[in-house]
């Protein structure tokens, strides 16, 4: 004899679970009216959605970026879906501030770390797998990073598009302005590193051989090869490392010098840049 499943029971396992209507019908049913059959039901359908769709690209979603209370740590964290749709969902943006505020509290090493940490007795990843199936598309974090400072800035640009971390090596009364306008130019300019010692070898070599050609094609002898080259690669430095880069509210200055005319021998020492999608 089947078990008679009422629309105030259908309506009660939604609200639980934020599952559609039809699904928690099903779930009853399935599960004889018992409710937590049920909601084990739906987890598992969604665990079921979740691995249907691993094919299914989550370009989508929301970057959120918070520092600690005490200003010390920031943490920056990227959740995807597939939609831009489900993207502006006040429940999904909640749910990547909940995500974030969790490694706000607990400075997990890594994002596995992060996926592994629970809240209210599950874990991160399987939170993940419910809300997949809940929401009837792919999500998942693909970015965590951090930033450890004296004073740490956050920044959040575009509507959860791009967020930045700014890492000042000194905290003194009135730096919040100066570093939001740096996270900001961050944003805006995408430095590949943050002065020009921490640019990569690699990077180094590739620019360094694309200006070699490009002086080679404009018909230059070869001994003025290597000092123009030098001097192109400086101005490489001066477009695309942070502290070198031309103020973006004040042209008559670098980074560098805006911070230092801000405070006595401020400076960056780490940021982070996290783009969705990228």
């Amino acid at each position: 004899m089947s078990v008679q499943i009422s629309a105030a029971d259908v309506n009660k396992l939604r609200q639980q679970t934020g599952a559609g209507m039809m699904d928690c019908k099903k779930a009853l049913i399935e599960a004889n009216g018992d409710f937590e059959a049920a909601v084990d039901y739906l987890r598992k359908k969604g665990a079921k959605v979740a691995a249907s769709r691993q094919d299914r690209e989550s370009n989508e979603g929301v970057v959120i970026a918070k520092a600690t209370a005490d200003g010390k740590r920031g943490v920056v964290v990227e959740l995807n879906c597939e939609t831009d749709f489900v993207a502006k969902n006040a429940d999904f943006i909640a749910l990547a501030n909940k995500f974030t505020d969790l490694a706000i509290e607990n400075n997990p090493a890594s994002l596995e770390d992060l996926l592994a940490l629970q809240i209210d007795g599950q874990s991160v990843s399987e939170i993940i797998i419910e809300n997949t199936g809940k929401i009837g598309e792919k999500i998942g974090i693909s970015k965590y990073e951090t930033v450890t400072g004296e004073r740490v800035i956050s920044y959040i640009h575009g509507n959860y598009r791009l967020g930045v971390l700014v890492a000042l090596n000194q905290d003194i009364a009135g730096l919040e302005e100066a570093g939001k306008d740096v996270a900001m130019q961050i944003a805006a300019m995408n430095p590949v590193a943050l002065d020009k010692a921490d640019v990569d070898t690699r990077t180094i070599e590739r620019e360094m051989e694309i200006a070699k050609d490009q002086i080679r094609a404009e018909g230059k002898p070869e001994e003025m090869v290597e000092k123009i080259a030098a001097g192109k690669l400086n101005k490489f430095y001066k477009d695309n490392t942070l502290l070198n880069q031309e103020f973006v509210k004040d042209s008559s200055k670098d980074v560098r010098k805006f911070l230092n005319d801000t405070a006595k021998d401020l400076t960056v020492i780490a940021f982070k840049r996290v783009q969705l999608g990228s």
